[in-house]
């Protein structure tokens, strides 16, 4: 029976749950002789009456209390309560490297440290006459100090004998006793010897630790199966798939430990975990995550170092090998490297001059992206002033300044110091590109039907130059790049909101209509005055060699990278390249993971939805019970909407279209939403039975791209975004009228709880901004936030307004509403940190509950640990034609 929060177990209070297995329960607790929290494992009642158990029990106590080491759980009490047996351990805050895995793979340097440091901890234990015999990813939790190895449950005494009997068909799939005919472990992590049943040494563990290794660095598992017995016939007569195939950028001698590790036979593995450990601390200290050769194109490994061994850390060893490369151009070699880089990258640019390269990224002080300028083979980056909500930057040609997209405009400044100047407007722009002669050319949003424009750098008003071809299936034309004559430029078209087989690059031409076809891609295209264009197609980035006076390919494309950050929603791929060879990409691990927490009105956290997701929009259904949110699968990148039950934690997917379904909007008796789909030519509004039990039907159709935003709590309205204006739909007629014409953006539109007022964002002035105007007929507007401010949400009873600041904040403003409308200073609640998708409109990222005293907010999860930016160093060296 579970423990109730409160329970004493002699001096030890129970507080809460923390996790159960097979030999009971685990408990955080406190105890209150020292004031400290310690975890508390306790032995169920039945279990206890078992003298096989009970020994069993015992033996984890004498076996951690034995261990003194950093990276071991330290035991600090045994002890037994009307009847209850249990271990006071120490209390470690962090996560399990099984929850870290469910949001990818490691990065290389991670796989080091807590490969290290595990192995440490089995040489300290396998020196202690003890085997593990269960080491997973589960069992090993990642704290601020490191690595630390749990659960001895299953470990035992070299000294003892081991005649375990050979796997049956028929066998439970976790056995928690140690009995004639069990296995004892987790099958997809065991030695060939433990599945057979044969006696074990300390190289079982090792061989466990080379699946955790293995799984570290790829997110795959070295033997899966659908079944035990196809796992256990894995581990006996399969190898895992090379490292290399899976993640090229890994270093050969890392592949190497890995690989031995894994041998069949005991005796062809390392001999002791030490060994392991040494292995790993060399290849970290000596650089070789950063100074290898690649394998070569016609499948020779190169096995050796560069000719230099750099000690320190590996942004001295980036500096050291970009001066040589630099220097001496070597034509022979290709160079991979990593980029000591705070967060991931959604997008990079690098400037003429071969070195300066612009990435947007995170800042963690305001939560959201900015563009820093990052010197190749420098130890840091530095942020932009002024760049905040930045997106697809591209350099000018004398690289002097940089365009970018922010706040729904066309902006640039000058690298070098300067005000952030405003050219235009772009809602959600799509790339762009700036030629000699201070035109550019540039992608304003993400709407369909919209092509190129051209404006002058000095500003001005933008011209339409491209129109996509609807008879060819193109509903968009973007991320342009002139060629190096500054009047011909690639563009990419796209049906982006339906089947992609037409999907390719162009030439075009400034002042013509010249559109050539180049190559089928569904992704940017950079071209490189060596004479070579990148394109990404089926998750792999090319180089093939391009006439650029014929505007036509000569020879074969050769793969360069596999491993590329990819985002089907927009057809855009992380990378960038210089004109001298360097080659600059974000890992496709890169997801923008989530959590849906929530917080009180202090910022305290106080619970959380679901598990950690790609989520997108929050909506609070009318009664509080459930959430709906969009999700992308990070695999398909297919967006859907689900449903969380909030007192059951349960998720639903209510959408099954491969188009991308978003922006669920609940009706205010909560048995519909509405919800933005792009199944046709446009993004289009659909309505869906919350209940899942109907097929959804569209109901706004043709026309602007189109997302609602609110429905009015009497049921007559929705309000929805048309373009860059606000529509609304009468019910039951379903006649749309146009409501407020946009200044310039328009977003976030919410009705107040009487239907009399709509909170807005617009980004009129510059930044965007929180407004408020009357419904349906327009008689005056009331700018609430000062300072900057997005997504507005009323509370149940209209009597306050809440915002998120441009930093962040949740921001609070009494109002009162009736026949005039008041609004009191906006006072700041808590720092929040939500969730920041790059250049979409479509941002509600917290929602509120109706007495507004809790937040529903998406959150963002830290990934800078865990996504390198991936550098090459002439990189064309690879190619044979």
């Amino acid at each position: 029976m579970a423990l109730r929060s409160g329970t004493k177990l002699g001096p030890y209070e129970i507080q809460s749950p923390l996790g159960a297995g097979g030999m009971g329960e685990v408990y955080r607790a406190r105890d209150t002789r020292l004031d400290r929290t310690v975890a508390i494992k306790i032995l169920s009642r039945e279990l206890s009456d078992d003298p096989i158990h009970k020994q069993r029990f015992e033996r984890e106590a004498r076996t951690i209390s034995s261990l003194n080491h950093p990276h071991i759980c330290t035991l600090h009490d045994i002890g037994s309560h009307n009847g209850t047996d249990f271990l006071v351990m120490e209390y470690i805050e962090g996560e399990s490297l099984a929850n870290r895995l469910e949001k990818g793979p490691l990065p290389v340097d991670q796989v080091l440290k807590i490969g290290r440091e595990t192995a440490e901890a089995l040489d300290k234990a396998h020196r202690n006459g003890i085997i593990h015999r269960d080491i997973k990813p589960g069992n090993i939790m990642l704290t601020k100090s490191g690595a630390k190895l749990l659960d001895f449950g299953l470990a035992r005494s070299t000294k003892s004998s081991n005649t375990l009997a050979t796997l049956t068909a028929t066998l439970p799939q976790q056995s928690p006793v140690t009995e004639q005919g069990a296995i004892i472990g987790t099958f997809q992590y065991m030695s060939p010897e433990q599945v057979e049943g044969k006696e074990l040494d300390s190289r079982s563990d090792i061989f466990s630790l080379g699946a955790v290794l293995y799984e570290m660095l790829t997110g795959q598992r070295a033997f899966p199966g659908k079944s035990q017995l196809s796992v256990a016939s894995a581990i006996l007569e399969k190898d895992p798939a090379p490292i290399s195939s899976l993640k090229p950028l890994t270093p050969p001698p890392l592949e190497h430990v890995i690989r031995r590790c894994l041998a069949k036979d005991p005796e062809d593995r390392w001999q002791n975990a030490k060994d392991v450990a040494n292995e790993l601390k060399w290849v970290s200290e000596s650089g070789s995550q950063a100074g290898i050769l690649p394998p070569d194109p016609a499948g020779n490994r190169t096995r050796h170092l560069l000719p230099w061994i750099i000690s320190g850390t590996l942004a001295l060893l980036l500096v050291a090998a970009f001066i040589w490369w630099h220097n001496s151009k070597p034509q022979q070699e290709t160079l991979y490297f990593f980029a000591p880089f705070p967060f991931p990258a959604n997008d990079v640019a690098i400037a003429p001059n071969g070195h300066s390269i612009a990435v947007v990224s995170r800042l963690e002080s305001t939560r959201k992206n900015v563009l820093w300028i990052y010197e190749l083979g420098s130890q840091d980056a530095g942020a932009l002033a002024g760049t905040e909500g930045a997106s697809f930057p591209f350099w000018s040609a004398d690289g002097h300044s940089l365009g970018f997209f922010a706040d729904g405009k066309l902006k640039k400044l000058e690298v070098s110091g300067g005000p952030v100047q405003i050219l235009c407007d772009a809602p959600s722009g799509r790339g762009g590109t700036w030629n000699k002669d201070g035109v550019i050319l540039f992608t304003p949003s993400g709407q369909q039907q919209v092509g190129l424009f051209q404006i002058s750098a000095s500003g001005g008003t933008p011209t339409q130059i491209t129109i996509p071809d609807q008879s060819n299936a193109e509903t968009t034309h973007r991320w342009p790049m002139f060629l190096p004559d500054g009047k011909h430029f690639l563009y990419m078209a796209s049906n982006i909101s339906g089947p992609r087989d037409h999907d390719a690059i162009y030439v075009g031409s400034l002042g013509t209509s010249e559109k050539r076809f180049v190559v089928k891609a569904v992704a940017n295209a950079v071209f490189v005055p060596s004479g070579y264009l990148l394109f990404y197609r089926d998750k792999t980035l090319f180089a093939q060699r391009f006439d650029i006076k014929n505007l036509e390919f000569a020879g074969t494309p050769t793969a360069i990278l596999n491993d590329v950050q990819y985002s089907a929603r927009i057809a855009k791929a992380v990378f960038a390249a210089s004109h001298d060879g360097a080659l600059i990409a974000q890992s496709s691990n890169a997801v923008s993971i989530s959590k849906l927490v929530w917080f009180d009105r202090k910022g305290n956290d106080i619970g959380m939805v679901g598990k950690p997701d790609v989520y997108s929009n929050v909506f609070l259904s009318p009664n509080g019970n459930s959430v709906a949110v969009d999700k992308t699968d990070s695999g398909s990148q297919n967006t859907d909407i689900w449903t969380y039950e909030l007192q059951h934690d349960s998720g639903k997917r209510l959408t099954f279209d491969p188009a991308i379904d978003a922006v669920p909007v609940w009706s205010p008796d909560g048995t519909k939403f509405v919800f933005s789909s792009n199944r046709g030519r446009n993004f289009d509004l659909y309505l869906k039975n919350a209940d899942g039990g109907q097929q959804e039907k569209p109901i706004v159709q043709g026309g602007a791209d189109k997302s609602p935003d609110d429905w009015s709590k009497d049921g007559r309205f929705i309000l929805y975004t048309r373009g860059a204006d606000f529509w609304y739909l009468s019910l039951p007629d379903l006649k749309s009228t146009l409501f407020l014409k946009a200044p310039s953006v328009l977003k976030n539109g919410q009705f107040s709880p009487d239907g009399k007022w709509v909170a807005y964002a617009s980004n009129e002035s510059g930044t965007w901004e929180i407004y408020v105007t009357s419904f349906p007929e327009l008689r005056g507007k009331w700018q609430i936030s000062s300072g900057g401010g997005e997504q507005p949400r009323w509370r149940s009873d209209g009597k306050e307004l809440f915002y998120l600041s441009s930093d962040a904040k949740i921001m609070a403003v009494p109002v009162t509403t009736g026949t005039n409308f008041d609004a009191s200073a906006p006072l700041a609640l808590f720092q929040a940190n939500p969730r920041e998708i790059v250049a979409t409109s479509e941002q509600m990222f917290y929602d509120v509950s109706k007495d507004g005293q809790r937040f529903l907010i998406n959150t963002q999860i830290p990934q800078a640990e865990t996504h390198p930016m991936s550098i090459v160093l002439n990189w064309s060296a690879k190619l044979t034609n």
